[in-house]
């Protein structure tokens, strides 16, 4: 059957063949694809399965119906709507990979961190949610998942959905006050415990400067999609939105105050 490129796919190629996609493999493949089956036998429905490599070595996925959301985004994932959904979503994928037990020796593309409550998805935005009718039905791209604690992707989820972006940055900049309001609507709607809620937005601001570490990294050794990044300016991009959110960390804190005792989880 003929291939047909996907859009994305800013570090690995992604093609469609029929209703599966192909994607290149790393050591850490066999343990996301046991995550999948996991999330499949829990009745999690916003993933897709996995099945085995092709003949050519790349791993075979199930085809996500719907459209995917690149830069500049569509309107609708804008909306309070989306923000909560995502986030009831995200609920969902991780209260489903708590009874998940990774083999002995799993491997993960990026290394777990302690508490290591769930697993994470470890890059929660826009591009890596498929969407139906303006609604997010499924998160795509599970390479980056590793075990952590909840807020780790709660806080980097927010950060693209929100978004939590400095005014330099041209993604959908607004006054902090709002900011911080759309926050409280993330963390209410995922349910986040009152600890997590205090260490969010430390948290964002880390997963940035970590990620602007990895991405620098990468394109030291070689790397041509990460150097592609860096030589954009993404880095830079990156660490002034860090900085943002520094700056603003205790309107941003003060903002998410205490969990509503009456939400303390999402369903769909």
């Amino acid at each position: 059957m003929d291939e047909e490129a996907l859009a994305g796919g800013g570090v690995n190629p992604v093609v469609r063949i029929g209703s599966t996609v192909r994607r290149p493999v790393g050591p850490w493949t066999p343990t996301v694809h046991a995550l999948l089956d996991h999330l499949k036998a829990a009745g999690f429905a916003g993933a897709p399965g996995a099945h085995g490599f092709d003949a050519d070595g790349r791993e075979i996925l199930d085809f996500v119906p719907g459209h995917v959301a690149h830069y500049p985004l569509p309107d609708y994932v804008r909306s309070d709507a989306t923000l909560r959904a995502v986030a009831v979503l995200l609920r969902a994928y991780h209260d489903a990979t708590v009874s998940f037990t990774p083999a002995a020796d799993a491997g993960w593309y990026v290394p777990g961190h302690e508490p290591a409550e769930v697993i994470c998805h470890g890059d929660i935005a826009p591009y890596n949610c498929v969407f139906r009718d303006g609604r997010p039905v499924a998160f795509i791209d599970f390479d980056t998942a590793h075990p952590g604690p909840r807020v780790r992707d709660v806080a980097y989820a927010a950060y693209r959905f929100v978004p939590l972006t400095d005014p330099g940055n041209a993604d959908f900049t607004l006054p902090v006050e709002e900011q911080a309001r759309r926050l409280r609507l993330f963390a209410d709607a995922y349910g986040l415990d009152d600890d997590d809620r205090a260490a969010l937005a430390d948290t964002a601001r880390d997963r940035l400067e970590g990620l602007v570490h990895h991405m620098r990294k990468q394109a030291a050794v070689g790397n041509a999609a990460f150097a592609a990044h860096i030589a954009a300016g993404h880095d830079f991009l990156y660490r002034a939105d860090a900085a943002h959110i520094a700056r603003h960390a205790a309107i941003f804190t003060t903002a998410c105050g205490r969990s509503p005792a009456k939400n303390r989880g999402g369903s769909l």
